[in-house]
């Protein structure tokens, strides 16, 4: 009994302890809050009264800015309402003058218009006066045609014929002039002697050598001789841009085409192929681009050996495989690799005459034909194309203007030109050098001749000295002697157009006056 009333007091006692500290922590909680409170309505007036002094002062600062943009706007409109009035002001006093200037114009109008009358009829009585100057004109000459026997249009047509006459006589004249006081007979002298010093101390084997354009079967041993098949040289032209076909005979190939580089490719080629017997396609192509490498380092190394010969420094690369080139190449079947190195020679010589660049003639003389090298791959002359590649790979301008000129197909601008040019006729003149066959020669004379009696007067034409010379005989009525000069001109020109040939043609014009008397 006595433990539970213990245990009942003990709980009441906890019960009450718990009842006063739930007053006290209740009581606590309402200071904190209480004091919260007052934080927060202290802060929320503190952030109050800082909006409003923010938006006072932007306000204030709004103003003001208003302010200076109203004083500056009122400032400018003041200036530029001043620059309006001044501009008024200039407009009034330009009207002014405008209108003045009306008046002027109106006063000279009136003016012009009063002189314009007798203006008027005085253009009006010229007209007349000027109609009846037109028909006495016209009768006038309508007189003096029939007095004369002929018309007007007829005398001037006669008076245009004898100036263009006097004209072509004067500068006949001129040009004669100027070739003799040119080509004295001293100067004449001079250079025959200077090339014959040349051609003498020249000491070189004449004959040349011809490359073959037809491949002979070769012999048969036991049988027929080798053939190749049709369709294996349709391979070989389509690899070398060449023709390849059998001989009327079919006892040989026939290669035709301007590249003479390919020529000797398909001659080594076809050798091989009788050697080895059918090849298949594969091989064909292999064998035909490595004769072609072969050649071209072959011809390099000519192209080399020709300026070792000249003992002169080597040019660009691309100018000595052209020179080397030449090799191959042929002109009236002179080899035009050995003419080079002969005309560098000749042409070196007469400069030392000269007492110029000894080693920059023959420089000139050597490259003067790289041209034809090239004539198969592109068009046009190949003395100008061999001076443009010059240029363009960095020669010296006097070499690249004697190749230009060497065929007077650019201007001469130096001395060295002249030279390559001599150099160039005399390997290609000198006996032995060339050959062509007797119908092609004849046929050539014969076509001189043709193109010089053509010309009005001419009487009779003959071709002499192998071709070197034309002769023609005029008729001394129909042919001054002024007359002559021009027409020797004209045949030249002629057969310099109409024709192709080595070296140069001498034009001789000869007008015979015969006055005969019977004495008795």
């Amino acid at each position: 009994m006595l433990a539970t009333i213990v245990v009942l007091l003990t709980g009441v006692a906890g019960i009450a302890v718990g009842l006063v500290l739930g007053a006290r922590v209740r009581a606590r909680a309402e200071l904190v809050s209480r004091a919260f409170t007052q934080e927060w309505d202290h802060l929320r007036g503190v952030a109050e009264r800082e909006r409003k002094t923010l938006l006072l002062d932007a306000e204030v600062n709004a103003r003001e800015e208003a302010l200076a943009l109203r004083m500056a706007a009122d400032a400018d409109f003041q200036s530029r309402r001043t620059v309006l009035a001044e501009r008024e002001t200039t407009l009034a006093g330009r009207a002014v003058l405008v209108d003045a200037e009306k008046r002027q114009l109106e006063e000279k109008r009136t003016e012009l218009s009063r002189r314009d009358a007798p203006l008027v009829e005085s253009e009006n009585e010229s007209k007349r006066v000027r109609n009846e100057i037109a028909g006495l004109r016209s009768k006038a000459r309508q007189d003096l045609e029939r007095r004369a026997n002929t018309t007007s249009v007829a005398v001037i047509k006669s008076v245009m014929e004898q100036e263009i006459e006097d004209a072509r006589t004067a500068a006949a004249l001129l040009v004669r002039s100027a070739g003799e006081g040119g080509a004295s007979m001293e100067i004449t002298r001079g250079a025959k002697r200077l090339m014959g010093i040349a051609c003498g101390r020249l000491v070189d084997r004449h004959a040349s050598d011809r490359p073959q354009h037809v491949v002979m079967l070769p012999e048969a041993r036991g049988g027929k001789p080798p053939r190749i098949a049709e369709e294996d040289l349709k391979r070989l032209e389509a690899l070398t841009a060449m023709q390849i076909a059998y001989t009327r005979e079919e006892d040989g190939i026939r290669i035709d085409g301007l590249d003479g580089v390919a020529r000797e490719v398909i001659r080594r080629c076809l050798y091989r192929m009788f050697k080895r017997g059918p090849m298949p396609p594969e091989a064909i192509e292999k064998m035909t681009k490595e004769f072609t490498l072969e050649l071209e380092r072959e011809t390099f190394e000519a192209g080399k050996r020709a300026f070792a010969i000249l003992r002169i420094p080597v040019a660009h690369r691309e100018i000595v495989a052209l020179v080397g080139r030449l090799i191959y190449r042929t002109s009236y079947s002179q080899n035009q690799w050995e003419h080079a190195i002969e005309s560098g020679f000749l042409c070196g010589m007469m400069a030392y005459e000269l007492g110029l660049d000894v080693k920059l003639a023959r420089r000139a003389a050597l490259m003067h034909d790289i041209g034809k090298a090239l004539t198969h791959q592109m068009e046009g002359s190949h003395a100008l194309i061999g001076a443009d590649y010059a240029r363009r790979l960095g020669e010296l301008e006097a070499v690249a203007n004697a190749i230009g000129s060497h065929h007077t197909e650019e201007p001469f601008n130096s001395v060295y030109a002249h030279l390559v040019t001599a150099a160039d006729a005399m390997s290609g003149g000198r006996p032995g050098s060339r050959r062509q066959s007797d119908d092609n020669h004849m046929a050539k004379l014969s076509e001189m001749e043709r193109i010089a009696r053509g010309f009005r007067g001419v009487a009779e034409a003959f071709a002499v000295q192998g071709g070197r010379e034309v002769r023609t005989y005029v008729d001394a009525e129909r042919v001054s002697d002024e007359g002559a000069n021009k027409l020797a001109a004209d045949i030249a020109k002629a057969i310099s157009t109409e024709m192709t040939f080595p070296g140069q043609i001498k034009i001789t014009v000869i007008r015979e006056v015969l006055a005969v008397e019977l004495a008795s």
